[in-house]
């Protein structure tokens, strides 16, 4: 199944603040992240933030939030980004089919939020390099799990260059320069 542009839209699961110094590998994952954002920015794919319990665990990072044009992150207490009838809601006033799916945790909030797209006739696509827990096997575990649930498994490079469907253009030229 292909994934194009015109059909998608992104969503940044729960990059917070108390929780992201815990996150395996967290440093990796904020560059990840912040290249992933940007190609998207480049390619003008609709973004949509959540936040799980900001007075806990505070708001969405500063280099994710300085990077997302009109932030206004939709505020949760489910771990499934579904069980907030605010994110349904803007999901469908969309219309687009394909979800492209970072964050934190995997094995939590991004697993269960996948899990219920599906359900609902979406295609979540997750981006293996901008998700992450803060355990290692967690991780490796939520992916496994969602791939026999049949969820599209990517890099943020191939997703960013399978968006962008030709050579050539500014758009593609932006791309290459942050995947460089």
């Amino acid at each position: 199944m292909r994934i194009f542009a015109r059909e998608t839209v992104a969503l940044v699961v729960d990059i917070q603040e108390k929780l992201f110094p815990y996150i395996n590998n967290h440093n990796s994952l904020q560059t990840n992240c912040e290249i992933l954002l940007s190609g998207l920015n480049v390619l003008n794919i609709p973004i949509v933030v959540t936040e799980q319990y900001p007075k806990g665990l505070g708001p969405t990072i500063n280099s994710i939030k300085s990077l997302i044009k009109d932030f206004g992150p939709i505020e949760k207490l489910s771990f499934s980004c579904c069980g907030e009838q605010k994110f349904l809601d803007v999901l469908h006033d969309y219309g687009k089919r394909n979800v492209i799916i970072f964050g934190i945790e995997t094995h939590v909030c991004v697993l269960q939020t996948v899990i219920d797209l599906i359900e609902r006739g979406y295609h979540p696509v997750i981006i293996e390099d901008c998700v992450s827990s803060r355990k290692s096997s967690d991780r490796e575990t939520a992916l496994k799990r969602m791939a026999r649930e049949g969820v599209i498994i990517t890099t943020y490079e191939s997703i960013l260059f399978e968006l962008c469907e030709v050579a050539g253009t500014d758009q593609f030229k932006q791309i290459s320069k942050l995947v460089k």
